[in-house]
């Protein structure tokens, strides 16, 4: 919901310190309350984007966004990110993230899901393989991290 935006925004900070898994580095984030409650009614609006919050302890402890595509071609298609505080990995966050989004996908016309992940980042990829993607191609050299090249997996599930 809008409100829950100064808690997502200060979840997003956090993970981007965190973890170097996440896109942003943590100075590099520059959205604020505003155009994050902006963000979430967009999301909110659309028919094939959602976003779904993980609350564990009484706060904001993971989240994951669907963007759905617009156009009549690529309309079925739709990109994940998420992210999990450190505290909460390994305690199925993940996995019923996955299955809210894959409950969600059923009804939204959503037929393709798709993401991309550090290759290195083996915990991430072996929740995204037990959620039921697959690994369709390497992306070399996708990323700079900490002055190092970093190759991606893109990853997609598929339904129907």
């Amino acid at each position: 919901m809008p409100d829950d935006a100064a808690e997502l925004l200060q979840l997003q900070h956090r993970l981007d310190k965190e973890t170097s898994f996440m896109l942003l580095e943590p100075d590099e984030r520059q959205s604020n309350v505003q155009q994050v409650q902006e963000m979430i009614g967009k999301f909110a609006a659309a028919d094939t984007s959602t976003i779904i919050g993980a609350f564990a302890e009484g706060r904001l402890a993971g989240y994951i966004s669907v963007m759905g595509e617009s156009t009549r071609r690529n309309r079925h298609s739709a990109y994940i990110v998420i992210g999990i505080l450190k505290h909460y990995h390994g305690k199925g966050i993940g996995t019923r993230l996955f299955n809210e989004i894959e409950a969600w996908a059923a009804g939204s016309g959503i037929m393709r899901l798709e993401l991309t992940v550090m290759t290195h980042n083996e915990q991430a990829v072996a929740l995204y393989t037990k959620s039921g993607f697959a690994i369709e191609g390497i992306k070399r050299k996708s990323l700079r991290v900490n002055g190092e090249w970093v190759d991606e997996y893109y990853m997609s599930r598929l339904f129907g």
